[in-house]
């Protein structure tokens, strides 16, 4: 199968604005991040990065201590494909592609795209089950502790009935062997 960048007949050289938002605290880490996640992106093959620009974090309304901040990322990359996997490795709020403005891509490019988007939807596939599966596990264990609790506190009602009622016999015999003095 031909890869899709060595392809002749596609547009190559796209030119894309890619929106990353964060939330978190504080809000030095936020802009520290998004730094961090600008230089990954840099570092990934065939992609350039052009410009970029981050906001400065801001106070989220109603949560105090949460703060937002978001970054406006310019790319170039070398073809339809590397875009999508910046999306699906990086996961933009946005993404508007600039330049140019027809893009020609072949099957085998259409394959390449297709598989990658379902390989990603398996492996979330996959986390999702297993998050099930745990959760399922975790709500089972919970209803055991709960009903032992449940089982330990009955029983513990019930010595307690016992010794109190042990504790008003032990007193009438006192007071029926002080009687008989």
């Amino acid at each position: 199968m031909e890869k899709a960048n060595s392809n002749e007949n596609e547009t190559k050289n796209l030119t894309a604005i890619m929106m990353l938002e964060i939330i978190g605290r504080p809000a030095e880490h936020l802009t520290q991040m998004l730094n961090e996640i600008i230089n990954q992106i840099d570092a990934e093959p065939r992609v350039i990065i052009k410009e970029k620009k981050i906001a400065e974090p801001k106070e989220i309304e109603n949560h105090k201590n949460f703060y937002s901040s978001f970054a406006e990322v310019e790319v170039e990359v070398e073809g339809i494909l590397d875009l999508v996997v910046l999306c699906f490795k990086y996961m933009p709020a946005h993404v508007e592609v600039v330049n140019p403005e027809l893009i020609a891509v072949t099957n085998n490019s259409w394959s390449d795209i297709l598989s990658e988007i379902v390989r990603k939807l398996h492996g979330y596939e996959e986390v999702a089950r297993i998050l099930q599966n745990e959760r399922m596990i975790l709500e089972n264990k919970l209803r055991e502790v709960l009903d032992e609790k449940r089982t330990n506190s009955k029983e513990e009602i019930k010595i307690k009935k016992i010794n109190l009622e042990d504790e008003k016999k032990s007193k009438k015999e006192k007071k029926s062997k002080k009687k008989k003095k």
